[in-house]
C-alpha cells in the first residue's frame, strides 16, 4: 500500500482497495445525482489473448456513492471498426502494423499508440501517434517533411 491506502486503512480500519469487481449499474436521484453502484464480483481468467472477466452472480453488492470516477483498463481494441476494416491482428488482438511504418495490412490505414501495441504509456502513444502521422503524409504525399 502506498501512503494513501495506510492513510485510510488507519482511518476506516482496512485496506480501502477491492479487486476483481465489475460495476454493472449506476443508479441516480431524482435529480439525475448519482447514489449508488451495483457491482459483481469477477473471476478474471487469460484466454483467446486476452483478458476475460466472468460474473459470479452470488457475488453482487451495492455500494452508496456521491461521486464516481472512471478510470478504464485497456482490454484491448475495440472489435467493431477494425472487423468492418478488415485489418488483420496480431496474436495478442491489437492490430498488426510495424512500428516505424505504422501500415496495417489494409492499404491506407495505418495503426499507432495502443491500437497497435496494447496497453501501454501515453508517451509511446504520443511517439506513435508522430510516426503514424509521418508515414501517413509519406503514403499521401509520396515524401514527408514531418520530423
Amino acid at each position: 500500500m502506498d501512503y494513501g491506502q495506510v492513510e485510510a486503512a488507519a482511518r476506516f480500519g482496512t485496506d480501502p482497495r477491492t479487486y476483481q469487481i465489475s460495476t454493472t449499474q449506476f443508479v441516480g436521484d431524482e435529480h439525475g445525482h448519482v447514489k449508488e453502484l451495483h457491482t459483481v464480483k469477477v473471476n478474471m481468467r487469460f484466454a483467446d489473448g486476452r483478458m476475460n472477466f466472468d460474473p459470479i452472480p452470488a457475488r453482487r453488492e451495492v455500494w452508496p456513492a456521491q461521486l464516481v470516477l472512471l478510470a478504464m483498463g485497456f482490454r484491448g481494441p475495440e472489435d467493431q471498426l477494425i472487423d468492418q476494416l478488415g485489418v488483420a491482428r496480431d496474436p495478442r488482438s491489437n492490430v498488426k502494423a510495424d512500428h516505424g511504418k505504422f501500415h496495417t495490412s489494409v492499404e491506407g490505414i495505418f495503426a499507432a499508440g495502443d491500437m497497435r501495441r496494447g496497453q501501454s504509456l501515453v508517451v509511446w502513444a504520443i511517439n506513435e501517434g508522430r510516426g503514424a502521422a509521418r508515414e501517413a503524409d509519406r503514403w499521401l504525399m509520396g515524401r514527408t517533411e514531418l520530423p
